[in-house]
């Protein structure tokens, strides 16, 4: 098994991806630590964070004895997910699908999840050489229905929901076919983070993992 095949294993079995978004980023290795603690072991660190080159590189070093993968978000180009990649990042996520982008991290042997909307979008950054396929704006295609009807005609496509995505939304997009869940807001509010609240963050992790294994569980009875 490479490690990219090992990755994406990973993220089918633990099903949560915390995608960090903020304009004040605070100490954001104490938020990583805090939703490992929870069980969660993706964190997408957006590039629109300040300085978010600098901060992914200070997190998975400062992480690296834990098993966490650590991602940068919004990478719109074939650069920016290079320098991502040099600054440590394990994965690669983008809201929308560029070939450069999936041809440099096949290069690096690095997963990457362009994002797309439609059935033929979805289509298209599959064929491009997705690894996994986030569906974005998730709450604004359907929701869980519109995954599960995708996934019919597509069962090979790995798809990972996101944006609007929350506690109670999330075992429905399980049950509908995602490998995992992008979860923003709801799992890592902003508030919290600025207090540095970890507890409360832990116990959000420790949430949204019991959610997803329970509808796993009930998907496969």
């Amino acid at each position: 098994m490479t490690h990219k095949d090992g990755l994406i294993c990973s993220l089918r079995e633990t099903g949560v991806v915390a995608v960090i978004r903020t304009e004040n980023p605070v100490d954001l290795g104490a938020v990583a630590k805090a939703l490992h603690e929870g069980g969660i072991k993706f964190i997408e660190i957006t590039m629109t964070i300040p300085w978010a080159l600098e901060i992914i590189k200070e997190v998975v070093r400062g992480l690296r004895d834990l098993d966490i993968y650590v991602g940068a978000g919004t990478v719109l180009d074939a650069e920016t997910a290079r320098l991502a990649i040099l600054a440590g990042s394990h994965f690669i996520v983008g809201p929308t699908f560029d070939q450069g982008t999936v041809d440099l991290c096949h290069s690096y042997g690095i997963p990457v999840m362009p994002g797309a909307m439609t059935p033929t979008e979805i289509l298209r950054a599959w064929k491009g050489g997705a690894d996994v396929v986030k569906v974005f704006p998730a709450q604004n295609v359907g929701g869980p229905d519109f995954l599960k009807a995708v996934k019919e005609p597509l069962p090979q496509i790995e798809l990972l929901p996101t944006k609007g995505v929350d506690f109670e939304t999330a075992g429905a997009f399980i049950k509908a076919g995602a490998i995992a869940v992008g979860v923003g807001g709801a799992l890592v509010p902003k508030a919290m983070m600025a207090a540095k609240d970890y507890p409360a963050i832990t116990a959000n992790a420790r949430r949204m993992i019991r959610i997803v294994r329970d509808a796993r569980a009930g998907s496969a009875r």
